[in-house]
């Protein structure tokens, strides 16, 4: 009897592990479907309070249909992306092709940059005498900015032209039944799970919609409060004209949304295309080079100290209820199994598994200890 038990649990164990495999086999199978849903589930996050702020509004005492306000909100969205990237883009482009055109013999060149190719080519004599630093960092910015590259990569998107204008179809068609009916995400994946889970699951996606919600959305006002930091310094104190400056701000808040990684590199560049773009441009300071790099490095600086002492504890702590030790880890280890992607996706994916812990979990020891709050977490996660 005993022994029929053994193999009847084993059986059962077959069973859940094929029935896994074949869940997982169909969601990479149709990966592309799944990876609109996600995105139309992100823009109903954001959307989400949209919606809630014009179901307050009355027309004779009725609110307007909820199809209606859905359609709305989508054009909110659409129309704010649009004019943003057409307002960004082509300051964007006109800094690339400034600085693609830029020559070696159009910088004035001083003592300085006279000392560090010489002390380069007493350490390399290989190099050669003529040897210019200038002239080297200017083809390899010429070589990333290459307008032929930008070319041939356009001519590949151009190529899936077809499947491009699918997918933002896809994702507004699906993103409409999100934001017209909040609960619809949270009924397909009930449909699920078994019975006595339902409940839980939907406390799990309820809370989970409403920190990821608040997450985006704080995630979008950082950004654009970087490029305005950014654009600000660049304009005012560093001189840049006002079309390089948002370019150039652009840019660095753009990269900003990748964790740790992404203000280093945006400032690098920042750092780059103002002292390339000083001389050939006739903008910035009238400053030596280096005083010049030195004041553009200090104003993007200072806007990333803004951003992790201001912005982003408003945004860990409060949206997604997250101590920065915590956010911390999580990025480390998100940055180690998925490198730039993993630091995209760290924080929401941790955001889902925290709630999860909390909810199905919070008799654990481990849980409890690692989320001390977690009795006020279960009972007032939506405040």
């Amino acid at each position: 009897m005993e022994q029929e038990r053994n193999v009847d649990k084993l059986a059962g164990w077959i069973l859940r592990l094929a029935v896994f495999a074949a869940i997982v086999g169909l969601c990479w199978y149709f990966r592309s479907v799944l990876v609109y849903i996600i995105i139309a589930f992100v823009v109903s996050l954001i959307g989400q309070p949209l919606m809630r702020l014009f179901r307050r509004v009355k027309i004779r005492g009725k609110s307007l249909p909820d199809g209606l306000l859905a359609v709305i909100t989508i054009i909110l969205i659409l129309a704010g992306s649009a004019l943003f990237l057409t307002q960004i883009v082509p300051v964007v482009t006109g800094i690339i092709r400034d600085a693609s055109a830029m020559n070696a013999s159009d910088l004035p060149y001083n003592s300085l940059i006279d000392k560090i190719n010489q002390a380069i080519y007493s350490l390399f004599p290989s190099l050669g005498p003529n040897y210019d630093i200038v002239t080297v960092i200017l083809d390899k910015i010429r070589e990333l900015l290459n307008f032929s590259n930008v070319s041939s990569v356009i001519g590949s998107v151009a190529s899936v032209a077809a499947s491009i204008v699918i997918g933002i179809f896809s994702v507004v068609f699906i993103s409409f039944f999100f934001i017209k009916d909040e609960t619809l995400f949270s009924r397909i994946i009930c449909a699920l799970v078994p019975d006595r889970w339902e409940l839980s699951a939907k406390s799990t996606i309820s809370d989970t919609t409403h920190l990821l919600s608040r997450y985006f959305i704080g995630l979008i006002i950082e950004v654009m409060g970087v490029i305005l930091l950014d654009f600000l310094g660049l304009w005012l104190i560093a001189q840049v004209g006002p079309e390089y400056a948002i370019g150039i701000a652009f840019i660095a808040g753009i990269l900003n949304v990748i964790p740790y990684v992404g203000p280093l590199l945006g400032e690098a560049i920042g750092v780059i295309l103002c002292v390339v773009l000083k001389y050939g441009a006739g903008v910035g300071l009238a400053v030596p080079i280096w005083a010049f790099a030195l004041i553009v490095l200090a104003v993007m600086l200072a806007t990333q100290l803004i951003d992790n002492f201001v912005y982003q504890p408003l945004i860990y702590s409060t949206s997604i209820k997250a101590t920065p030790l915590e956010i911390f880890i999580v990025l480390l280890m998100a940055g180690r199994i998925g490198g730039t992607v993993g630091l995209l996706v760290g924080i929401p994916a941790y955001t889902v598994i925290r709630v999860i812990a909390i909810r199905f979990f919070s008799d654990k020891k481990a849980v409890r200890r690692l989320i001390p709050d977690i009795d006020k977490e279960n009972t007032n996660a939506l405040i």
